[in-house]
């Protein structure tokens, strides 16, 4: 409920500039007439994900990857890192944050295994592999209006380096810190049944054809929203008490729609000039190493989503958009509120009883950033 206070007093505030002029009306029009079709695939892919979880798709997935690790969990926990890439790529870094950590969890828990190096390996990898296609993060689709005409397999080209980057170094720093816990055996249990098949198939479906369909040039927003129709009518059919108002990422769009607004405003008191004094021009590594370091030193301090809109109309060249998405998305691993991935993951952990310092996580954060944001900006160079 929190996010939800904040963004609606944004939004008043964002209101309140409109109508006194702060923000001239033209430019709140054009920021709707951008940002509406985001909005819309961050809400009809959420309700396909958690659809298809209640079907018990990820839950089967993960029973799964539990049989092929052939009882190692170092085995186990990569292939937990290759559904948390793929569930990040494809479905966004909230989806990861929010449906498949307490998947893992349970999985973890189940092999008698320690669910830390899962818990923060969903956490860690749904912000820093979030890079490679528009549809991974919010930041993502913002930039992707910027490079007009730029399509997903187009922005993978821009951003594969960096996304590899993104995924190798945590996951080799996890097995570092955790390798104590990683390099053991565990138990097979034999996975349940779906409650209810029909749903299950109608899920696999809906997500197999869905996965391709985000990288294939369509605007995302009409996929995913034919997604959510069908999964939504199924379970009318079939489970008709699963569909409440709180499948509707609500108060995410309160806190997104606010944040726009607000930033804006920003914009038209002069806002990027301000910030365009810090961060140094130019496509060399210097002037792409600034504005990333600029951008996750904001994400880190406020949010990335605002961080990112700041400094949006300084970045000038597809390079220096791309340095600041490294900034942004692979930036916001030390403070609690850098992300909204990482207040809804930390929401599960808690509800599931696992605890972690938010003091050990910033420390871990302080050594993960620079160790990954600093060579994915390199490859961009290069």
């Amino acid at each position: 409920m929190r996010s939800a206070l904040v963004g609606a007093v944004l939004l008043v505030l964002g209101a309140v500039a409109v109508l006194t002029g702060i923000l001239p009306s033209s430019e709140a029009v054009e920021l709707g007439e951008r940002v509406w079709p985001i909005l819309l695939f961050v809400i009809a892919i959420t309700i396909v994900t958690e659809l298809a979880a209640e079907a018990g798709l990820f839950s089967w997935v993960a029973n799964r990857l539990a049989r092929w690790g052939g009882s190692r969990a170092w085995v186990l926990w990569l292939f937990v890192v290759a559904l948390a890439v793929v569930s990040t790529v494809f479905l966004s870094l909230d989806t990861t944050a929010v449906l498949l950590t307490p998947i893992v969890i349970v999985l973890a828990r189940h092999a008698g295994l320690s669910p830390l190096p899962f818990a923060l390996t969903t956490v860690w990898l749904a912000n820093t592999g979030s890079l490679l296609l528009p549809v991974s993060n919010l930041t993502n689709l913002l930039a992707q209006h910027e490079l007009d005409g730029v399509g997903p397999l187009e922005f993978a080209a821009l951003m594969a380096g960096s996304a590899l980057v993104g995924v190798i170094v945590p996951t080799a720093l996890i097995f570092v810190i955790y390798r104590r816990d990683l390099l053991r055996r565990y138990e097979v249990e034999q996975p349940s049944a779906a409650a209810d098949p029909v749903l299950f198939g109608i899920s696999a479906v809906t997500v197999g054809l869905l996965l391709p369909l985000l990288v294939s040039g369509i605007e995302v927003w009409i996929p995913a929203t034919a997604g959510a129709i069908v999964l939504g009518a199924a379970f009318l059919v079939r489970r008709r008490e699963v569909l409440r108002f709180g499948l509707v990422p609500w108060q995410l769009m309160l806190l997104a729609s606010g944040l726009f607004l607000v930033v804006e405003t920003g914009h038209a008191l002069g806002l990027s000039d301000a910030l365009g004094s810090f961060v140094a021009g130019g496509d060399g590594v210097g002037g792409l190493l600034a504005i990333a370091g600029v951008g996750a030193g904001g994400a880190n301090l406020l949010n990335n989503l605002p961080a990112y809109l700041a400094l949006e109309p300084i970045a000038g060249s597809p390079e220096r958009l791309a340095a600041l998405l490294v900034g942004v998305n692979a930036g916001p691993l030390i403070t609690p509120w850098a992300s909204l991935a990482t207040l809804l993951w930390h929401e599960r952990v808690s509800s599931m009883g696992v605890t972690i310092s938010w003091w050990r996580y910033a420390a871990l954060g302080l050594i993960v950033v620079p160790l990954t944001v600093v060579p994915a900006v390199l490859l961009l160079a290069v």
